[in-house]
Order: C-alpha cells, then structure tokens, then sequence
C-alpha cells in the first residue's frame, strides 16, 4: 500500500542547503518535507570546509541559526599566501571592510537541524528509490520507498538539493540541459588533526612541489591539505610522509613551527569546476551541488549553495505571500549570474597555485609573476579580497 503524503515544497536532500532553504520556508509558514538517502548521523559525520562569506553570515543569521557561530566561529580579516619562501597577507578588513568566519560545515548542518527540530518540520531519512514526477504541471510528485513503503509526495514545488549524483539534476530532459565541466588533473589529499593551527588565518602556499593550504577548525583542530595525483588514495600516505611532505611545500618559517600529531581523519578530494543550465525545469529547482560544483580552492562551495538558497527562498516566499511568480521564473538566471562569478574566482584561485603536471617552464613563469603582481598591486588584492569575502546577493 502506497502512503500518501502532501506537502507545500518537498526538498530533496538533507544537508545544509536543504535544512537552510527549509528553515527559511519554515519561519514565514510554509510547509516543507526534507528526504534525505542517508541518517542523520552519516550527514553529520561529513568533514567539509568552513570558511563563510558575510553574506552567509547574514542569512545565516535570518534563519535564526547564527547563535553557535557567533559565539564559536573565528573572525578572519585576512589571508596569507606564499611562493615558496616568499609570503604577504591578504587584509580583507582594509580592503573591503569586511572577514570571514571560520566555522565547520559539520556545524552548520548541526545548527540546521537543530533549528528544524524546533519548527517540527518533518525530514525522512534513508529514503530510496526517489523519482520526481510532473514538475511541467501545477502537481508535481516525489515517489520513493522509506521504512520498507512506497511513498508518494504531492507538491507545489520541488527542490533538489541532493548533489551531482542525485536525481534532481537528471530529471531535467537531457536535450534541455546544457552542462559545463573542467576536471583538474590533481586533487587535495586532507588530514584533520589534533594540533594546534600553525598560523593564526588561512596560508595558501604555493611551491614547486605543488600546493598546500593550511587551515583550522578551531585553537586544538587543524585541516591541512596538500596537491596529489588525481588518482591518489588517502591509504597510499602514512602520516608521517604526508607531514614531511607539507613542510616541504611551506615557507621555512612556517614549516618550522608546524606541530605534527595522529590524524582524525584523512582523505582525498578530486577537483572539478561544473555547472548546469538552466538551475529550474517547470516546478523543480535546483540549489548547491545539484546545480553546480567549484574546486574548494576559493572556499566557495558552500557560500555558493547558501546565495542559491538565499534567492529561492526569496522568491518561493514572495510566491506564497502575494501570488507573485516573476521572481521564481527568473530564479535560474538570477542564481547563475552568481555561480559563474564564484566559478571564474575558484578557477583563478586554482589555476594561480597548482601545478599542472608537465606544465611547461612559461606556465610555471607566469604563475610567479602572477603571484608577484598580487602582492605588489593593491587594486588586483582588492579584487581578490572581494571575491573572497563574497559578492552581494
């Protein structure tokens, strides 16, 4: 026997775009249903970046979810980067007047679902079998399995935030999708370790054996990632080859004050630039990495996701509050002027400091004078201070 169920905007996925679009939804009354393939203690087991813009921060903040973050989170008004043993700051707070928060996606998520506890809003977990139906007619369904039933979802609108490997994206017709894509030839082997951070703010470090970045979670948890192979795995490095590795790919200083330790976690991360057009199809709208997916270099993955929900929830609010549908119809538009924007910096930011395998001595040239220029030209540190702070919704 098939369960009924009717909801005003079912959303696919249930991690933080999801939760964020739902609580937004929530608070000005509108139904939501979250499904989500996996339980919540898998999605609050996924170790992401956290670097928020301000104007995460913001909605954020308008989604009554900023208590935690603002007490917890770190303010940084600059970032460091290298060349070899040549390093300059970033002043972000000079430049534009503004920071950013360092704050795990780990505990966004938490604070989302924390939040939509409190609304008692429902989300389905270990969901199977999702299929979305009618979304070119005014009564579009999700049909899936959970708990061992069919489920059938009826709907004015459904959101997919359910990644590139969801169904969302594969239900707009093929011949009405346009994809783009780049895959870097390298990715990002990480480590989270218990030890303090080696700099107080962000170091992207760039040298001849390849890139490093080194980043934190808090004053005792640091996240540290150095370019690999884009086949490697994270079993292929001991501990002790990755730290030696990393200290040969940071400014001497640096490297000499790193404290090593065990690792809590270790992984391999592929870079990939992509994005889809259009981010809607009829009644079906795509948000986060369902839509498009950037290499973590410029921190913009989740930002990028956070200004999709932002325009939505906009305009499904609006929907709801006077009948009004030009914003929803300009939705895909109005998000990808956006996305294109934080695709451009991610691939700026990545091609300035990797190394291409078997790049010629030009390419490697160009990348130093490039670096150069950064640091001797305050208006090319505006441009990307601005970027990585975040552009306006």
């Amino acid at each position: 026997m098939t369960q009924h169920l009717r909801t005003q905007v079912a959303i696919i996925g249930g991690g933080p775009s999801g939760l964020l679009l739902g609580q937004l939804l929530g608070l000005q009354g509108i139904d939501t249903l979250i499904l989500e393939r996996q339980t919540r203690a898998h999605v609050l087991s996924r170790i992401r970046a956290g670097v928020l813009e301000t104007g995460t921060v913001d909605v954020l903040r308008r989604a009554g979810c900023a208590d935690r973050l603002e007490r917890e989170g770190f303010i940084h008004h600059g970032t460091m980067i290298s060349c070899d043993d040549d390093q300059f700051r970033i002043d972000f707070e000079a430049l534009t007047g503004q920071s950013v928060t360092v704050y795990g996606q780990t505990e966004v998520t938490r604070d989302l679902y924390d939040a939509r506890d409190t609304l008692g809003h429902p989300t389905l977990h270990e969901v199977g079998d999702v299929a979305i139906h009618d979304v070119e007619t005014d009564t579009p369904a999700v049909h899936l399995t959970h708990g061992g039933r069919k489920v059938q979802i009826t709907c004015d609108y459904v959101v997919g935030c359910d990644g590139y490997h969801g169904v969302s994206r594969q239900t707009i017709p093929g011949d009405k999708r346009q994809e783009f894509e780049k895959v870097y030839p390298f990715g990002w082997l990480g480590v989270l370790s218990e030890t303090p951070p080696v700099e107080d703010e962000l170091l992207y470090a760039s040298s001849a054996r390849g890139f490093a970045l080194c980043s934190m979670r808090n004053e005792n948890l640091s996240r540290y990632y150095i370019q690999c192979p884009a086949k490697t795995t994270a079993e292929a490095w001991s501990d002790a080859a990755f730290w030696e590795e990393l200290q040969r790919r940071l400014p001497q200083d640096v490297a000499a004050r790193l404290i090593t330790g065990t690792t809590v976690e270790k992984s391999v991360a592929q870079l990939r630039s992509f994005v889809v057009e259009p981010m809607q199809w009829g009644r079906l709208f795509l948000c986060g990495d369902a839509a498009h997916i950037v290499p973590p270099t410029g921190a913009k993955g989740l930002n990028t996701a956070v200004g999709d929900v932002h325009y939505l929830s906009d305009a499904l609010i609006q929907r709801y509050a006077d009948g009004c549908t030009k914003a929803l119809e300009g939705y895909s538009a109005t998000a990808l002027a956006r996305v294109w924007k934080a695709e451009r910096f991610s691939w700026w930011m990545t091609s300035l400091l990797h190394h291409v395998p078997a790049q010629s001595s030009f390419d490697t040239r160009m990348q130093t004078a490039e670096i150069a220029f950064l640091r001797a030209n305050r208006a090319a540190q505006t441009v990307l201070a601005q970027n990585y702070v975040g552009l306006p919704f």
